[in-house]
Formats: structure tokens, C-alpha cells, sequence
């Protein structure tokens, strides 16, 4: 059995991501907005900066945004207004790495930077300092990404130009996830819970859904690579050769032996970086989902696939009349181009971290 890559993806202006898979290109900074999670364009993206908070929040809201290195940060209300500081070994959102002043760079009278400079600013002002921070490298490809809490248009006006960076996760969908303990202690392999489900956006993956409504993949092993290569970064080539048999060999143990392609079901798997690797992230999962049937993209599957010794299969969608057969039999095309990487950030010509394969395909 052979591999060939799927892609599917949105445009990445909007989430930053390459949803290969379910896992997400974390190279870029996490939009917070302490008023407005920074509404439809930055919100669910992995780029940009993020308000102060809003001219009626609370007073712990107003201390939270203004914390020192080291503190952790959480809040419930969309609008962040009810943010606090909590220990960071409590379940949180964002963890401050470093305080930094653009001041030089804009003196009073200065306009506010717009979407694209913000991420440039974060990206030149908050890298160094996180990777500091951790002790170790940010995984440009990892679950962790950069943030950076930066004035409200009303304290940009009065002259403040303080910045706090930080560290927090967003899923694929964009929502953020909760974080508990430090970041410097965090797995930095974008992998999911094993039997975790992802939710289906339009044809692309989404955030963790509960596995009975319609979902794009189903997580149904995490391999470490690490393990079987001891030595050093192997090849994309001989994960994909490895992992056909393992994740083939795991799958099989989840589903009770189950034909995944009988039931219209495709096997796919994450694939590491040079740079992941050298961050330490060696982890990878192996997911079960479904392809439309012309390969344009994802189709919705309800229900788990694990085994349970009762109940139905997980549905896919039958194909339609004339259509072709299976969705895992055809390769799926590549998906539009992307909006072009901000600055500071890895191309779009490098692979991209945990691109999928699939073990339902065969050599045309």
C-alpha cells in the first residue's frame, strides 16, 4: 500500500494554518484581542496582535493585561473583559514570555500598525524572547504559537507602546485551547488525545467536537518517532514507510480490526519537520476520516470508530450516482493557493508540518 499526500485547507490569511490531517502550521502568532478576540479576520488566525481590553473592563481584567513574564492568563466572556490571572499550573490561555516597547519605532503621533505589521512586529519582537522564555525552540510547526497582547486604539493614542508576548494554542478552527502548566513544559508536537474527534468546517478540519455529530477525523493512535528513530531526524520517506505499517497496525487495534475501506473510511497520519524535530516534537497521530467523493475535500463521519463490540459503523456519505467510487480512492487535488506567509514567517514552498497520507490510496 502506498501514500499520496491530501490537502485540505482554507485560506490562511483567515487561519494561519495548514490543516493537513488536523494538525496546524503554528509558525505564525495566535491574534488575541482582549475586547474582541480580533472579530472574523484575525480571530480564528495564527498572525496579528490583540487589544488591552476594553474601556469598561474589570479591574483584575486591566491587572491581567498588564502582567509581568511569567504570568498565566485565562477568561470565559468572548470579549476577554472577565480575563485574571490564575497559576499557570490551572488551566489557562495565554502565558507571558516578555515585555517589549515598539516606542523606537513609533513615536507619539505614530499611526497604529495595521493586521500584516503586527505580525511582523511579533514575529521580530517575541520570537528570540520565547525562545528564551521556554529554554528551548519554539516548534515553528508546533501546538504552541506565539501571541502578543498589544494597546487599546485609546492607549496607542495616549503614547503606550508596551507589547506583552506570549505563548498560547489554538486548534485548527481557531479557538483557543486550554493550556495547564507552564508553557516550558508543554508537549510541542501538535498531536491530539487519541479518541479525540475534529469537527468538519465547511471541507476542511475544525476544533475538537464530540465524536457522535459529524466530524472530519477521528484520532486513532499517537506514535513517537523518537522511539523508532533514536539516531536522528529520518527522512519524510522512511516516517511515511514506518508509518504505513504502524498507524495500519494501531487502527486496526482501535477499530476491531474493522475494513475502513468498506465503510467509505480513509487512514492518514502526521509527518514531521527538520525544525519540529530539533524542538523536540516527535510525536505524530494517525486519524481516520473521509474524502468527498470527487476529492475536493473532507467528508462528514458520525460516530466513533472504536471498537466497542456493539452499535453501527460510523457513517460516510454514500457517493452519488455517476460519481466516483469510494472517497478514500482518489487522490485529492492541491488545494487553492494561499495568501502569501507574512514576513519572518516559513514559506509556503517548505513542506508543511504534519501533512497527511493516506493508506487507502493506490500507485497510479
Amino acid at each position: 500500500m502506498s501514500a499520496a499526500p491530501d490537502r485540505f485547507r482554507p485560506s490562511k490569511q483567515k487561519l494561519r494554518t495548514w490543516l493537513l490531517m488536523g494538525s496546524l502550521f503554528v509558525g505564525a502568532i495566535v491574534a488575541l484581542s482582549a475586547s474582541l478576540l480580533f472579530g472574523g479576520e484575525s480571530a480564528p488566525g495564527r498572525a496579528g496582535g490583540s487589544g488591552g481590553g476594553s474601556p469598561e473592563q474589570s479591574d483584575a481584567a486591566r491587572a491581567a493585561f498588564h502582567s509581568p513574564p511569567g504570568s498565566c492568563l485565562t477568561w470565559d466572556a468572548a470579549d476577554a473583559n472577565d480575563a485574571r490571572t490564575v497559576p499557570c499550573a490551572e488551566s489557562h490561555l495565554f502565558e507571558v514570555t516578555g515585555v517589549v516597547s515598539i516606542g523606537d519605532k513609533y513615536p507619539p503621533g505614530a499611526a497604529s500598525p495595521d493586521l500584516p505589521l503586527w505580525r511582523q512586529i511579533a514575529q521580530e519582537r517575541c520570537r528570540e524572547g520565547a525562545n528564551t522564555y521556554l529554554g528551548k525552540p519554539l516548534d515553528p510547526y508546533g501546538r504552541l504559537a506565539l501571541g502578543v497582547l498589544r494597546p487599546t486604539e485609546d492607549q496607542w493614542d495616549e503614547g503606550d507602546r508596551e507589547l506583552r508576548c506570549g505563548i498560547q494554542w489554538a486548534g485548527p478552527g481557531g479557538g483557543l485551547q486550554k493550556i495547564t502548566g507552564p508553557a516550558a513544559e508543554q508537549e510541542q508536537s501538535d498531536v491530539w488525545k487519541v479518541g479525540s474527534c475534529l469537527a468538519l468546517t465547511g471541507k476542511t478540519v475544525g476544533d475538537p467536537i464530540g465524536c457522535t455529530k459529524p466530524h472530519a477525523y477521528e484520532i486513532v493512535a499517537e506514535v513517537n518517532l523518537g522511539e523508532k528513530f533514536p539516531d536522528g531526524f529520518p527522512s519524510r520517506e522512511d516516517q511515511q514507510a514506518f508509518l504505513d505499517t504502524e498507524c495500519t497496525r494501531l487502527a486496526g487495534e482501535y477499530t476491531g480490526g474493522r475494513d475502513l475501506a468498506k465503510d467509505g473510511l480513509i487512514l492518514t497520519w502526521d509527518l514531521r519537520e527538520e525544525a519540529s524535530w530539533n524542538a523536540g516534537s516527535t510525536l505524530v497521530n494517525c486519524s481516520v476520516g473521509a474524502k468527498l467523493p470527487d476529492g475536493s475535500g473532507l467528508a462528514p463521519v458520525t460516530g466513533t470508530v472504536k471498537s466497542t463490540g456493539t452499535g453501527a459503523p460510523p457513517q460516510a456519505p454514500a457517493p452519488a450516482p455517476g460519481a466516483p467510487p469510494a472517497p478514500g480512492d482518489a487522490p485529492a487535488p492541491e488545494a487553492p493557493p494561499a495568501d502569501p506567509p507574512a514576513e519572518g514567517e516559513p514559506s509556503e514552498s517548505a513542506p508543511p508540518e504534519g501533512e497527511p497520507t493516506t493508506a487507502s490510496e493506490t500507485d497510479g
